[in-house]
C-alpha cells in the first residue's frame, strides 16, 4: 500500500477528522502532561519528542511548561496548524513513525491517545518502535499510551450517534480479525461520506513482546491519566513506561 492509500493518512487530512474529535477532554489531557512530566522527571535541559502529535496541543502544552519539545505527524494539515505555534524550543515536522527522524536525539518519547498500532502487520509495528528506540538515547524513556484493549473489545459491538454543532456521526465499532474497527458514516451538502478508523487489538502480552524484540525495558504500566497501576478488568488505557538500556 502506498502512502496516501493508508486509512490514517487520508482520514487524518479531512476537516471531518478535526470536528468529530473537537470535544476531547484538554483540561484531563492536561493533567496527564503534569503528572507525567513529573514522574519522569522531565528537565529543562531533556529533549522530548510527541510522536503522531496531532495538531501539537500536547506539544504546545509541555513547551509551555518550559520543555524543548519537537512535534511530528504524518498530516500535512495537522503539522501546517501546529506550526504557528513555533519558537526556539518548539518544533513541528511531517513525518512517518515507521522511519527514522532523529538519532539517538531524544531524552524522552511520548505516542500518546492510541497513537499507534494503525498498521498492517506486526513488521510495521516492529519497525516504528525500532524508529523509536534509534531516536532514545542511551537511559532514554517511551510514553506509550493506547486503550485498554481487554476492556474495549468486552463493549463491541457498540452502534452510537455522536452529534457536533456541524455534522451527526453514525459511529459503529467492531472487531475484525486483529483490529478494532470504527465506521464512522455522515452526510456533508448531500455528499455521503464512510471512513474507517482501523486499530490493531494489541493486547499488554503483544506489547511486552514487541518491546522485547527491540530491546526496551518494561519500568512501570499504568491504567489512567493519573496514573494508577493497570487492572485489564477495569483500567481506560494501557500506559507503558519502557527505557531503552
Amino acid at each position: 500500500m502506498q502512502k496516501g492509500e493508508e486509512w490514517f493518512d487520508q482520514w487524518f487530512n479531512t476537516p471531518y477528522y478535526h470536528i468529530l474529535y473537537q470535544n476531547r477532554d484538554f483540561n484531563e489531557a492536561e493533567q496527564f502532561m503534569c503528572a507525567l512530566s513529573d514522574h519522569l522527571g522531565i528537565s529543562k535541559n531533556d529533549k522530548v519528542l510527541d510522536l503522531a502529535c496531532g495538531k501539537g496541543r500536547h506539544s504546545i502544552f509541555l513547551n509551555k511548561q518550559g520543555f524543548d519539545v519537537e512535534g511530528i505527524d504524518l498530516s500535512t494539515e495537522s503539522i501546517q496548524h501546529a506550526r504557528q505555534f513555533e519558537n526556539d524550543r518548539l518544533k513541528f515536522n511531517v513525518h512517518d513513525m515507521r522511519e527514522l527522524y532523529k538519532e539517538q536525539e531524544y531524552n524522552f518519547v511520548l505516542n500518546l491517545f492510541t497513537s499507534f498500532g494503525y498498521f498492517e502487520t506486526e513488521e510495521e509495528d516492529l519497525s516504528a518502535l525500532q524508529m523509536i528506540a534509534h531516536s532514545l538515547k542511551e537511559g532514554g524513556v517511551l510514553v506509550l499510551d493506547y486503550f485498554n484493549t481487554y476492556k474495549v473489545i468486552s463493549n463491541l459491538p457498540e452502534k452510537t450517534v455522536i452529534e457536533r454543532p456541524e455534522l451527526s456521526f453514525n459511529v459503529h465499532k467492531f472487531l475484525n480479525n486483529r483490529h478494532v474497527m470504527k465506521q464512522i458514516e455522515f452526510t456533508d451538502k448531500g455528499k455521503h461520506y464512510i471512513f474507517t478508523e482501523r486499530v490493531e487489538a494489541l493486547r499488554k502480552s503483544d506489547f511486552l513482546g514487541l518491546f522485547e524484540k527491540v530491546k526496551l525495558k518494561v519500568i512501570n504500566i499504568f491504567g489512567d491519566y493519573k496514573l494508577n497501576s493497570f487492572d485489564k478488568e477495569t483500567s481506560d488505557r494501557m500506559i507503558f513506561v519502557v527505557q531503552k538500556s
